[in-house]
C-alpha cells in the first residue's frame, strides 16, 4: 500500500445568491488547468462543459438494491480521457466498466466517499479488472486503499480535479469531492457528498463512530458554505431524487434546517434498522480495493 498526498487548497468559498436547478446545466465553459497522470435503472445525464480545449463528461448510476449512485467523470479534453469513478458497487462493476470502455476512457480513479455499511465496494473488482486503476479513500476512514486522501488534497483526472473536503459525523471518516473553484474548472461546481448530505435528508450517525453533532457542524462548514447553485449529488436516494443544490438544502432539507439541538433529538429517534448488508460490507470495504476479488 502507498500513501500519497496531493495538492492543499482552502477549504472555504463565499455563498452566491440563491439559485434553484432540477437538472445539471449543458455546455458550460470551462478550460484546462494541470496535467497528471445498465440494465438496472441507470440516471446516465452527461454534463457537458465545454470550451475550445476542454470537457467534462458525466455520468449518474444506479444500483437498486442499495439504492446507491456510483458517478463517471471524466476529461475528455485530454488526450488520455482520463476518467474516475466514485461509489462504485461490486453488483455493477461490469456495467460501469463496460461503459467507460464504451465511450473511450482511461480509468485512473475508484473512489470511496466513506467505508459503506450498504453494500460492497467494488474498488476491488475494478483493480482487477483495469489494473491500472488506483483505490482511493480518506485515511481517516481507517481503510486500505492505493491512495489515502486527507481534507484539502486535490484529486486530478486530466486537466481537472476534485477537492476533498472532510465531512465526518455519518461515519468518522467520510469526505465530500467537490469540483473545482477556479475559473477554468466546471461551473456551477458539483459535490459528491456521499451519505453526509443526502437529498432532503442525512445519513444516520448510528454506527461507525457516527455523531450527530459532528455531522450536524461537518454538513454546515463544509457542504452549506459552498455556492448556493452548487449541484449536490449524493450517495443514495430512496425517493427517486438524483440532483439538488447546495441553496435548496439550506432551505428545504427537513433535518439540517432545524437547529443543532434539535437536529440531534431528531437523529437520536429514527429507529432505523440495522443494516442488513453491514457484517459483510464494513470487513469488505475497510481493505478498500485491495480485497481478493474471488472472496
Amino acid at each position: 500500500m502507498q500513501s500519497f498526498r496531493f495538492l492543499r487548497i482552502p477549504l472555504f468559498s463565499p455563498p452566491n445568491a440563491l439559485f434553484f436547478v432540477s437538472q445539471p446545466p449543458h455546455l458550460l465553459p470551462v478550460k484546462s488547468i494541470s496535467r497528471i497522470s445498465t440494465k438496472n435503472f441507470s440516471s446516465q445525464m452527461e454534463l457537458s462543459l465545454s470550451s475550445s480545449s476542454s470537457k467534462l463528461l458525466f455520468r449518474q448510476l444506479f444500483e437498486k438494491d442499495s439504492s446507491t449512485y456510483t458517478y463517471l467523470l471524466a476529461d475528455v479534453s485530454h488526450p488520455d480521457k482520463p476518467a474516475l469513478l466514485i461509489d462504485p458497487v461490486d453488483k455493477t462493476v461490469d456495467r460501469d466498466l463496460n461503459l467507460v470502455r464504451e465511450l473511450g476512457l482511461k480509468l485512473v480513479y475508484a473512489m470511496n466517499t466513506h467505508v459503506h455499511a450498504d453494500h460492497v465496494t467494488g474498488t476491488g473488482l475494478i483493480k482487477s479488472k483495469f489494473p491500472g486503476a488506483k483505490s482511493v479513500i480518506s485515511r481517516a476512514s481507517g481503510s486500505k486503499a492505493d491512495v489515502l486522501i486527507e481534507p484539502g488534497d486535490r484529486i486530478p483526472f486530466g486537466d481537472l480535479f476534485l477537492e476533498v473536503r472532510a465531512t465526518p459525523g455519518h461515519t468518522s471518516g467520510c469526505v465530500t469531492y467537490v469540483t473545482g473553484d477556479e475559473p477554468d474548472q466546471p461551473h456551477p461546481r458539483m459535490a459528491f457528498t456521499g451519505d453526509a448530505l443526502l437529498i432532503r435528508g442525512c445519513g444516520r450517525t448510528d454506527f461507525q463512530g457516527g455523531s450527530s453533532k459532528q455531522l450536524y457542524e461537518s454538513v454546515h462548514s463544509q457542504i452549506f458554505t459552498l455556492p448556493k447553485d452548487t449541484l449536490i449529488y449524493p450517495a443514495h436516494d430512496y425517493k427517486g431524487f438524483n440532483v439538488s443544490t447546495v441553496g435548496e438544502e439550506i432551505v428545504y432539507n427537513p433535518r439540517l434546517t432545524k437547529d443543532l439541538e434539535e437536529f440531534k433529538k431528531i437523529m437520536e429517534n429514527l429507529n432505523l434498522p440495522y443494516p442488513k448488508m453491514m457484517d459483510i460490507a464494513v470487513p469488505a470495504n475497510l481493505v478498500c480495493g485491495l480485497q481478493d476479488p474471488t472472496s
